[in-house]
C-alpha cells in the first residue's frame, strides 16, 4: 500500500475528487478523503483499509463502537463516516443500476446484441464502485482502428466522470477469435485509458451462444 506522500498529487483522493469528480474514486480512495490525513497510531491508508473491511462486514449500518475498533480513528472522523454514510442513505439515487463487479455480470449486460446481423461496438462506464453508469453503441459495422477511436470511446466516459470501462462488440459470424483488428483495438484503448486515467477492465467479444474476453 503506497503511503500518501509517495502518491502523485494529481492521483490523491482529494485532488482527484476535485478534478474528476466523487463518482471516479474507489471505495478506499472515497475513505482516504473523508479521512484527510494519519496521525501517530496510523497513516491514512492504513485507517481507510481497516475502515473499508468493517464497512464490508457491517455495511451502511456500522455503529459507532465498532468504527472505534480501528487504530487511528477519532471521534472527529468516526463521525464524520457516520454522517456520510446517512446522508447517502436519505439521498441515494440510481440505486437500481447493477454493480458489474465481474467478467459475468459484464456479459448479462450485452444480451441485446448477441442476435445482431452487424458488429455493435459497446462501451460500458463505470463509477468508483463498479457500478454501471451507462451502456452505449459507439459504432455499427464491420470495426478497424480508425472507427474505434480513442476519442470516441473516452469521450462519454470522460463526461460521466467514470472510474473504468468495458468494451464489447459482438462476431454475428459465431467466430470467437479475436482479429489482428480485435487486437489492436483492445491495445490502443488500454494504453490511451492508462494515460487519461480511466481503465480499460475488459473487452468482451460476444456471440449468439457463448462469449471470449481479449487479454
Amino acid at each position: 500500500m503506497k503511503r500518501m506522500q509517495n502518491i502523485r498529487l494529481q492521483d490523491r483522493p482529494r485532488e482527484k475528487l476535485q478534478t474528476r469528480g466523487a463518482a471516479s474514486l474507489s471505495d478506499f480512495e472515497l475513505l482516504q478523503a473523508l479521512i484527510g490525513s494519519g496521525n501517530k497510531q496510523a497513516d491514512v491508508g492504513k485507517i481507510a483499509n481497516d475502515t473499508l473491511k468493517l464497512l464490508r462486514e457491517h455495511g451502511a449500518d456500522i455503529t459507532y463502537e465498532q468504527l472505534q475498533q480501528v487504530t487511528g480513528m477519532g471521534p472527529a472522523r468516526i463521525t464524520a463516516i457516520l454522517a456520510a454514510l446517512e446522508l447517502s442513505k436519505r439521498y441515494l439515487i440510481d440505486s437500481e443500476q447493477p454493480i458489474i463487479d465481474s467478467p459475468e455480470k459484464a456479459v448479462e449486460q450485452l444480451s441485446d446484441i448477441r442476435d445482431k446481423k452487424q458488429e455493435h461496438f459497446v462501451v460500458m462506464t463505470l463509477d468508483g464502485a463498479n457500478r454501471l453508469i451507462a451502456k452505449r453503441i459507439i459504432t455499427i459495422g464491420t470495426l478497424n482502428a480508425s472507427l474505434v477511436h480513442p476519442r470516441e470511446v473516452f469521450a462519454d466516459a470522460i463526461t460521466d466522470r467514470a472510474a473504468s470501462i468495458i468494451v464489447a462488440h459482438n462476431h454475428p459470424s459465431g467466430d470467437l477469435i479475436p482479429s489482428n483488428n480485435d487486437k489492436i483495438i483492445t491495445e490502443r484503448l488500454r494504453k490511451a485509458g492508462n494515460i487519461i486515467g480511466i481503465e480499460l477492465l475488459d473487452h468482451v467479444i460476444i456471440t449468439k451462444n457463448t462469449h471470449v474476453f481479449i487479454k
